[in-house]
């Protein structure tokens, strides 16, 4: 987190909208624990994102709670400050600090959570808390009620209702306000520079491991926090691989790679995929394939528009991919037969895209009621159609071990769509021609 990221009009007015839509009772939301990698080493720390799109703060052992109805307030309880664990571990806000920069009504000692909540919770109608997400909570959570529910003979009653404070978050997050479109065009700019440095880095004779050491230099150069997910950095028929991290083989002249990575920037995601030659050009077959990925992922995105369904996309580069399949061999039949009967997902097995924001798979629903969500202004999803032909004894010599996805990140606006990822090059000549200046400049 970056002074210039944080907000705390924009997160207490989240807080606000969330005590509204509540209509009523007190909301308990925790932040992400601290995870051992092994012995006493921890994996960098990564706060909840539901916790951290209400407050922006930072720290481990925090809890958000929420009390609505005519006067809300918001709560803070975290760690307290402690000289000597800072000088260890780094500086801690402690309980008064916190409330002043973050702009909390009140704040407390993380060590007083439970005593206080059964105190809030009396004479509530509900508790909002993430149900389900961890038994632990769910025990503590059952704690409070009974302690609340002891109180009985002397006038005090407990919640009725337990709600999943989750749904509510959702829904405000699946639209993105100007601040969080700032920092996510932002992260997009410095992935985009990072895919084309590791474009340029290619050889044959290199590792995958040498690509993937690209990305991850030009992101934290620029001021990235993390990875936003593993990069994938897979060289020829690792690209048939959906989800390939091993990272670890040789790159050969005359293969694809497919490249899938994006950095996090202030919590943010972003996420793109690229696939270029290792050498200085597309082969005749990894052309065609290319191509036929990157119109289908073009008549994805001349879908994304306000009042769209979310399943437009998908349709559309399905169709032309499934056409596709028809003209290289791959499949054989009519197209509506390929379609109705889902012949094409021997090759094209995943959907074309996911919401994007605090998460990669960001949160929302994509059907309410049965139907495919409609699209509005400031969603943010990915497109990102591909076609992955392994080898078999049915499939053209000259396909097999292709892989092929593009992806880019889209913002949904008022009048059709923003690629906030299009500084990412992806047109063949494009790519040829950053291939090209890249062995000019290592001669």
């Amino acid at each position: 987190m970056k002074p210039n990221d944080l907000d705390p009009v924009q997160h207490g007015a989240r807080r606000a909208r969330l005590a509204q839509a509540m209509q009523g009772g007190v909301a308990v939301i925790p932040t992400a624990p601290e995870r051992i990698r092994n012995r006493d080493t921890h994996y960098p720390y990564r706060f909840d994102s539901h916790f951290y799109y209400l407050t922006g703060f930072p720290e481990p052992e925090a809890v958000l709670v929420i009390v609505a109805g005519a006067q809300p307030k918001s709560l803070l309880f975290c760690r307290v400050k402690d000289e000597e664990r800072e000088t260890w571990d780094g500086f801690r806000f402690g309980p008064q600090a916190a409330r002043e920069r973050f702009g909390f009504d009140e704040s407390y000692p993380i060590s007083d959570l439970d005593t206080k909540i059964a105190d809030l919770l009396g004479d509530q109608p509900a508790l909002h808390y993430p149900v389900g997400a961890d038994p632990a909570w769910d025990a503590r959570a059952m704690g409070w009620l009974n302690a609340v529910r002891a109180k009985a003979r002397a006038g005090t009653s407990a919640p009725e209702r337990v709600h999943d404070v989750r749904a509510l978050i959702d829904e405000m997050r699946l639209v993105k306000d100007a601040h969080e479109l700032d920092v996510m065009r932002r992260a997009a700019a410095i992935s985009a520079v990072a895919h084309q440095r590791a474009m340029q880095a290619a050889r044959p004779g290199r590792y995958e491991y040498e690509l993937e050491a690209e990305l991850l230099h030009e992101f934290r150069r620029s001021g990235a926090e993390f990875p936003a997910y593993w990069p994938i950095v897979a060289g020829g028929a690792n690209a048939c691989v959906l989800h390939y991290v091993s990272n670890d083989a040789m790159l050969r002249d005359g293969d694809l790679v497919l490249i899938d990575a994006g950095c996090e920037l202030a919590g943010y995601a972003s996420d793109i995929t690229r696939c270029f030659p290792v050498g200085a050009r597309f082969s005749g077959a990894q052309r065609e394939v290319y191509e036929l990925v990157l119109a289908a992922q073009a008549a994805a995105i001349a879908t994304v528009r306000a009042g769209s369904g979310w399943n437009e996309p998908h349709d559309a580069a399905v169709r032309v991919l499934a056409r596709g399949m028809l003209d290289l061999k791959l499949l054989s039949g009519t197209l509506d037969a390929a379609l109705e009967k889902e012949t094409y997902k021997r090759f094209y097995m995943h959907r074309t895209g996911h919401w994007l924001g605090l998460d990669v798979h960001d949160a929302g629903d994509y059907k309410r009621a049965g139907k495919w969500r409609t699209l509005a202004p400031g969603m943010v999803l990915t497109v990102e159609p591909g076609l992955y032909i392994r080898a078999a004894d049915d499939v053209p010599e000259r396909l097999r071990g292709i892989g092929v996805r593009i992806e880019d990140d889209v913002l949904v606006t008022g009048n059709g769509c923003e690629v906030i990822t299009a500084a990412t090059p992806k047109r063949i000549a494009d790519i040829e021609a950053l291939k090209r200046e890249a062995i000019r400049n290592a001669g």
